[in-house]
């Protein structure tokens, strides 16, 4: 856990903490030989600091709630719909809301996060931060879960990591690296800490990518004892391969309305339930990916993809807005242009009658226009008189 002296320090910064709002924008990462595509090239791949960037808020997080989450972001639209849908039910407890949750078609691990309200609302409040996080975890994965471990080991190496009543830190031999596990000290309770970066991790190294500020003002640490959601918490970090494995017979004990056959089923990478986990893109909800190679996996659009698209739409939604009428009467779509009219003097108004333009009704008559010009004449000597 992030030591006892630190949690004064990081109480008192929450005060005065900047929103996310406040968070200066990383620069462009756009390569040089893509700047003349602009928005239709593919977007790179996330630097280093970029992830250091995102991943600061949560690198401290049990193991079992950072892998839901890792899952969880590559489902964005689910995460926001699952947490309406926790605010719209919050009064139910026990086997009632085991059997709405159940109901709900989203991913598990989505799910999951109904156990931990704080944690969903951010998330969905968040949006662009938790895409972001699913589009890394999808297309660097091995990169992503070794930040975590380079942030941990910052972490504890600055004395602001340590076991205590609420968590237990572990180090693991990982080859020619030490692996930071963080697991809950009681099996039935989920430690969510709450940090500053700064303070946790030391002075940033990265000026230009500040640290997000996960957590508003007043959002306080909390321990929250497991609750039906949690039966499907299926995932477990797996640090010496940089993977995420799957058991849908985990908590098997929590919630007995799950129907975990029917989910071992639809994923045909697993093997009695068990097996590395692999995205389902059923359920990003048409969400475009990052880039071309990863939506070709997962049998979706880049954003690349969805911008042209959007462009072509837009252009021929341009296109029928500027379509003449073709249901207007011959004569005003094919009104003549009089010499009388285009050599109308500068300023003056032309048509201001209710019965439309100075040629509506005339054919476009030389006489007509004659005698609306003698009418104007007299009317302007009269006017002297």
């Amino acid at each position: 856990m992030i030591a006892g002296s630190a949690l004064g320090v990081i109480a008192t910064m929450f005060a005065i903490a900047p929103l996310w709002s406040q968070v200066p924008e990383p620069p462009a990462t756009t390569p040089p030989g893509n700047q003349q595509q602009g928005a239709t090239a593919d977007q790179p791949q996330f630097k280093q600091e970029e992830l250091d960037q995102m991943l600061a808020p949560i690198a401290l997080y049990p193991d079992a709630l950072l892998s839901q989450v890792f899952m969880a972001a590559t489902y964005p639209l689910e995460i926001v719909e699952a947490d309406r849908w926790a605010k719209a039910h919050k009064d139910l407890q026990g086997d009632a809301l085991a059997k709405e949750l159940e109901q709900e078609k989203w991913d598990p691990s989505v799910k999951s996060l109904v156990n931990f309200p704080p944690v969903l609302e951010l998330l969905s409040s968040k949006l662009d931060w938790t895409q972001k996080l699913g589009d890394a975890f999808l297309g660097q994965q091995k990169q992503v879960m070794d930040t975590v471990q380079k942030l941990r080991a910052k972490a504890k190496a600055n004395g602001k990591l340590e076991s205590d009543q609420n968590q237990k830190v572990t180090v693991e031999e990982g080859g020619s690296e030490q692996l930071v596990v963080i697991e809950s000290a009681d099996p039935q309770v989920i430690y969510v800490p709450t940090y500053d970066p700064v303070v946790v991790y030391g002075p940033w190294w990265y000026p230009a990518y500040p640290p997000y500020p996960y957590y508003p003002p007043g959002y306080a640490a909390r321990a929250f004892a497991i609750g039906v959601a949690w039966g499907y918490a299926w995932g477990h970090c797996d640090w010496h391969h940089c993977d995420v494995n799957i058991n849908v017979n985990r908590n098997v004990t929590v919630n007995t309305h799950i129907d975990r056959n029917a989910y071992s089923n639809s994923h045909g990478n697993l093997k009695g339930g068990q097996g590395n986990w692999q995205h389902d893109a059923g359920h990003r909800g048409g969400v475009a990916y990052r880039d071309g190679a990863t939506a070709q996996k997962f049998g979706g659009v880049s954003s690349n993809q969805a911008s042209k698209a959007r462009d072509a739409y837009r252009g021929r939604a341009d296109a029928g807005r500027a379509e003449p009428n073709r249901g207007a009467a011959p004569r005003e779509a094919a009104a003549p242009k009089s010499s009388s009219t285009s050599g109308s003097a500068p300023g003056s108004t032309v048509g201001t009658g209710s019965h439309g333009g100075a040629l509506s009704g005339s054919n476009g008559s030389g006489a007509a226009t004659r005698a609306a010009s003698a009418r104007g004449h007299a009317s302007r000597g009269g006017g002297r008189r």
